[in-house]
């Protein structure tokens, strides 16, 4: 059929017919369509009335039971794959894995920061001034200085400043650019001013209890904290004894992103291939930990163990979704979600 042949085409507002036509058949016309349907309704006005009312109630079609052989049923309940592992032929569960935070959620410490940092900070000055480094008097306050300020200002900016570079951008200002500064000592400086705190990191009461029981029913478990230097971080994780049960260990200080940012949990997303909506985010903290689980769209578990003050300022603003002042209350909740 050449162009000059061609049926005319509805315009955009005409009213297409929804029904698949076969390869090679054209679209009815307008005049068509019109014709077809005149045709119908007369064919309809013709029906008996016993037409009618087949057409308006179907035939219902009679349940029939049938019994099938003992061995038969047992043939079609047994397992074909024998194979695999009992756990894969589950139906996958409504949570797949749970992300904790570290401090006053799994671990406390046993001393109060303010002491831990000045120790450090003290030994970290001797240490460089036996390398040769000159400091005016008291230079440790300074290195506690420049971590809080280094702290306040990652949790503004939600970008992680590493404690590497705090101590350095501080030495700078003391006449030791990077270009005179040795790396290495600027980390043992750097290792030193920690030590005090990475022993002094315990366990929370029943977090080996909960980690256990994840790990037993099959739940992935990830470990997510906001922490400056994460050689540091690691070691401690290690001294607490959290290492054995956890799939993914992370901190803002190996990646720079800090909660409640969204990209700080994207690996753990990537690597469990889960989606957000079956993972449940819980911490201590309602600026940090609830928030980063309600952006996320996981969800939320608020650890009320070691209260936090900053929370007082937000609590009618962030809501999670369950409250725990005790972690045992928590495989309960996961239980129930997960159903």
């Amino acid at each position: 059929m050449n162009d000059s042949t061609k049926r005319p085409q509805p315009d955009d507002e005409t009213p297409q017919l929804h029904e698949q036509l076969s390869p090679g058949m054209e679209a009815l016309s307008l005049e068509e369509l019109d014709e077809f349907m005149k045709r119908a309704k007369s064919r309809a006005a013709n029906f008996t009335p016993a037409q009618r009312q087949a057409v308006a109630a179907p035939e219902v079609v009679e349940e029939v039971t049938v019994s099938i052989a003992p061995e038969r049923l047992a043939g079609l309940l047994q397992n074909f794959y024998p194979e695999l592992p009992a756990d894969s032929l589950r139906p996958r569960r409504l949570v797949q894995g749970v992300i904790l935070d570290f401090d006053n959620t799994l671990a406390r410490l046993k001393q109060p920061i303010a002491g831990l940092m000045e120790s450090g900070a003290r030994q970290a000055e001797v240490y460089m001034r036996s390398t040769g480094m000159e400091f005016p008097e008291n230079f440790w306050k300074n290195i506690v200085e420049a971590r809080i300020f280094a702290q306040t200002k990652s949790d503004d900016e939600q970008e992680e400043h590493v404690a590497d570079d705090a101590l350095s951008f501080l030495l700078q200002f003391f006449g030791y650019p990077a270009s005179r500064m040795d790396g290495d000592v600027l980390r043992r400086a750097v290792d030193i001013f920690y030590a005090p705190e990475m022993t002094a990191w315990e366990a929370m009461p029943g977090a080996l209890d909960l980690l256990g029981w994840l790990n037993a029913e099959g739940y992935k478990v990830a470990l997510i904290a906001n922490y400056a230097c994460d050689r540091v971080f690691q070691r401690i994780v290690d001294y607490t004894g959290l290492r054995p049960f956890l799939d993914v260990c992370l901190c803002s200080g190996a990646v720079e992103w800090r909660k409640p940012g969204r990209e700080i949990y994207e690996s753990v997303l990537k690597r469990w291939d889960a989606e957000p909506y079956e993972l449940v985010c819980v911490g201590d903290s309602l600026k940090h930990d609830i928030a980063g689980g309600l952006q996320l769209g996981a969800l939320t578990v608020h650890c009320r163990l070691i209260p936090l003050a900053e929370d007082q300022r937000i609590v009618d603003a962030i809501s999670p979704d369950k409250i725990i002042d005790d972690l045992a209350q928590l495989p309960p909740l996961i239980q129930a979600w997960a159903e």
